[in-house]
């Protein structure tokens, strides 16, 4: 269909507010296109690995993870499981210990939160000179057998920082698990299989992520806000140091089910995500301009794309704009178009996510909740934008199904 022309001033208007979306759609969109998994590694046995557990009161379910970690396919005299019970007020360091894991207690009132207790596990671990590589793995998770396999193979080829796959332990648990479950699938698979074909960082995701002794040593884990993981992964690549993707190793976390607990959770991550794009996302982008660094302006414009959430209720809020003005005859099908390439984009989006978590037909009835489930994201989002970040705080959740 052609056309019309002139545009109107509600046109240009329209045309010009859905810049920065479309620009995020089709951003999304292009590494779905281009995200296709590898081939996995033959597997190496050589290297020796400390696996850090970072837990603060996680009694219920740490004893499932250490037992986990401690049935990986990999010598047992090469690696060790250490967890670092962090101001709890529990049982965690003993049942972590009962378990068959190491324990290093942490007490400081004033430097709370994960970042704070990885710190302190590599500065005490790197003294005792055993591990040549660290793996970073939640309290409350499983963990795929080939785990250090497949992360000591890419290490022996030159990898010096690698994020195993992170997904949802709980995925059936409800609605609520089964569109994080999609939302992960996205994030970790989709957009960390496009990242590792074109040799940019997949990024880190704070479970499931390892670092070589040496490149620690360089770069420091320094990184302490409520989203360390990205704040890591941030002075890795202007460090010149890219995340590997491990496609072929998982961890598996326990999502929350309820809305307070989710909420909870949710509202720490934007806040943190907020926080450190306002903040480094400038910075990023004028060294990627000046360097001509496609990583950094990979990891800049990463923080600079909304959530999917976010964005999806963006692009519809502008078509239906559109729509009102073109029904108004305040704006024609100019007004229209780049909302509807926008919202192509997050279908090409999406769609791509959706095969790729194994959804089918059976998910379809979950969508019905997808409306309240965004205005809700919406609204946590806004709150944690005017408040300052938890530092560490437990998220409620189901108590743990081991295998």
């Amino acid at each position: 269909m052609m056309l019309p022309l002139p545009m109107t001033w509600a046109d240009i208007g329209l045309s010009l507010l859905s810049l920065p979306f479309l620009a995020a759609a089709c951003y999304l969109a292009a590494l779905a296109l281009l995200a296709k998994r590898g081939s996995p590694w033959p597997p190496a046995r050589e290297l020796r690995f400390d696996v850090v557990v970072p837990a603060h009161d996680e009694e219920s379910g740490v004893a499932g993870t250490v037992a986990s970690l401690l049935a990986m396919d990999y010598p047992r005299d090469l690696f060790r499981v250490v967890v670092v019970a962090d101001n709890c007020s529990d049982r965690t360091a003993e049942r972590a210990q009962a378990a068959g894991g190491r324990v290093l207690e942490r007490r400081d009132a004033e430097r709370r939160g994960k970042g704070h207790a990885l710190a302190f596990a590599f500065e005490h671990l790197a003294a005792e000179g055993f591990a040549e590589a660290f793996v970073v793995v939640d309290a409350d998770s499983l963990v795929s057998s080939n785990l250090l396999g497949a992360m000591a193979a890419r290490i022996a080829a030159g990898a010096e920082a690698l994020q195993a796959r992170h997904g949802v332990r709980n995925r059936d648990a409800s609605w609520r698990t089964r569109l994080l479950h999609l939302a992960f699938t996205l994030l970790h698979d989709v957009r960390a299989s496009a990242r590792e074909r074109l040799r940019l960082s997949c990024g880190l995701r704070g479970n499931g992520m390892a670092f070589t002794a040496a490149l620690l040593r360089r770069v420091p884990h320094a990184a302490v806000s409520v989203v360390e993981d990205l704040e890591y992964a941030t002075l890795l690549g202007l460090a010149g140091v890219r995340v590997h993707d491990v496609a072929e190793a998982a961890v598996r976390s326990e999502m929350p089910v309820s809305r307070e607990a989710s909420r909870s959770q949710r509202s720490r991550w934007e806040g943190g995500r907020l926080a450190l794009a306002r903040s480094v996302a400038p910075l990023l982008l004028g060294r990627a301009l000046r360097e001509r660094s496609a990583l950094l302006l990979d990891l800049g414009l990463d923080l600079l794309v909304p959530p999917l959430g976010t964005l999806a209720m963006a692009v519809a809020l502008g078509l239906g704009l559109g729509l009102i003005g073109l029904a108004s005859g305040l704006a024609t099908a100019w007004a229209m178009t780049p909302w509807a390439v926008a919202t192509l984009a997050l279908g090409i989006y999406v769609f791509v996510g959706w095969r790729a978590a194994g959804f089918g037909w059976r998910e379809l009835a979950d969508l019905r909740f997808v409306p309240g489930f965004l205005l809700w994201k919406l609204v946590v989002g806004v709150r944690a934008g005017w408040r300052r970040p938890e530092a560490w705080v437990r998220t409620p959740r189901e108590p743990p199904r081991l295998p």
